[in-house]
């Protein structure tokens, strides 16, 4: 079988497993094509704020793009452009050692989606990939995440005013 073959077995028996079982407020599909198919090489996800966090409430798209070689080799995780995360490059890119050094080909879909969701609250300064994330971070701690939350959120029409989120008009 040639390994775009195996990448879309794996990915094939990954999605029939979670549309079995998944975590609560997950979702995690292929990408439907303009002509009906499925693209198993691309998912759309969304993972939710972690209960009892400044990210809960939130529910935040993550795109899952997988490499020919998969799982040989980890997908990219992209959370839209702009994502203001201290792990999350200016582009939405996930930096995360379990999508790079840490990667084992035995982890699934689900365990990457859980450990994106643990990142959001729990970011590695180690590992940096924004500078004014990291800066303020540093500065103020963990309430960036605060920032990086509402930030998001004003984008989908919702605002931040004076410390206090408001639903912005149309």
């Amino acid at each position: 079988m040639a390994s775009g073959g195996i990448a879309r077995g794996r990915l094939a028996e990954e999605r029939k497993s979670w549309r079995k079982s998944h975590p609560h407020g997950f979702v995690a599909k292929p990408e439907t094509l303009p002509d009906g198919s499925v693209n198993l090489m691309v998912w759309k996800c969304v993972i939710p704020g972690k209960e009892g966090t400044d990210w809960e409430g939130g529910y935040f798209p993550l795109a899952l793009h997988f490499p020919e070689d998969y799982p040989s080799s980890p997908p990219v995780c992209k959370f839209p452009a702009g994502f203001f995360h201290v792990n999350v490059y200016p582009t939405g890119a996930v930096c995360l050692s379990i999508l790079s050094s840490a990667w084992k080909a035995s982890i699934t879909v689900r365990q990457i989606l859980i450990g994106i969701q643990d990142l959001l609250d729990n970011p590695n300064p180690a590992s940096a990939a924004q500078d004014i994330c990291f800066r303020l971070y540093k500065k103020v701690g963990i309430r960036f995440a605060v920032c990086g939350w509402m930030l998001c959120l004003c984008r989908t029409k919702l605002c931040v005013h004076e410390g206090m989120m408001t639903r912005r008009s149309s």
